[in-house]
């Protein structure tokens, strides 16, 4: 399971270090809107990088930077499902193969058919490569409002969930943030699929 989101290390190190120098100019704002937007479908870093500095350096702008980066992945989402919609021979399976993820594209391609809105919920808030989903969505062609609709939620909760703990706390959390990322938004995401488990069980 580990190799299905193996990447190839140097290269994502090397765009890892390319985006935060963005924070230190004055065009982050418009580096986090363009970041979140890649990410979504072709670029390997997650746009929280960019955000979590962004924040702590104007922490009275948390939800216009929150925004900014809900709305660019969002759109960045459309951009992946027309890939994958129409050009996945051309371009979508090279992205795929660039990073690795073939692997990843048939379990999420057989998942999208139990419960695409669900899958698509879950990628675009944990650290599951999202770019695999949106692709991948439009190779399958689930509705477009669905991904629209899951991407919309997942996206800004994520986004501004970090963005609220930095407002909040500032540097004192972005270290634990950064360190244990991964681990608290998985586990966000269970308890928030056990909620919504839990209500449609009751609704019965």
């Amino acid at each position: 399971m580990n190799k299905i989101f193996e990447y190839p290390m140097n290269f994502i190190r090397k765009c890892y270090d390319w985006t935060i120098n963005w924070s230190k100019t004055k065009y982050a704002s418009w580096a986090l809107f363009f970041i979140a937007f890649a990410e979504s479908s072709f670029f390997p870093v997650p746009p929280d990088v960019l955000l979590i500095p962004m924040v702590i350096a104007e922490r009275k702008k948390w939800f216009q930077i929150a925004l900014i980066c809900s709305v660019g992945s969002v759109l960045g989402a459309l951009l992946g499902y027309f890939i994958g919609y129409q050009f996945y021979e051309l371009i979508g399976q090279k992205i795929v193969d660039l990073y690795n993820l073939q692997g990843a594209v048939d379990v999420v391609s057989a998942k999208y058919h139990e419960h695409a809105f669900l899958a698509i919920f879950t990628a675009a808030f944990t650290p599951i490569p999202f770019k695999v989903f949106t692709i991948v969505a439009g190779l399958v062609k689930i509705s477009l409002i669905s991904l629209i609709v899951a991407s919309s939620i997942g996206r800004s909760a994520r986004f501004f969930i970090v963005a609220i703990l930095i407002r909040v706390f500032g540097e004192k959390i972005q270290y634990f943030i950064e360190k244990y990322f991964n681990l608290l938004t998985i586990i966000f995401t269970i308890l928030l699929i056990g909620g919504f488990c839990c209500v449609k069980m009751f609704a019965k």
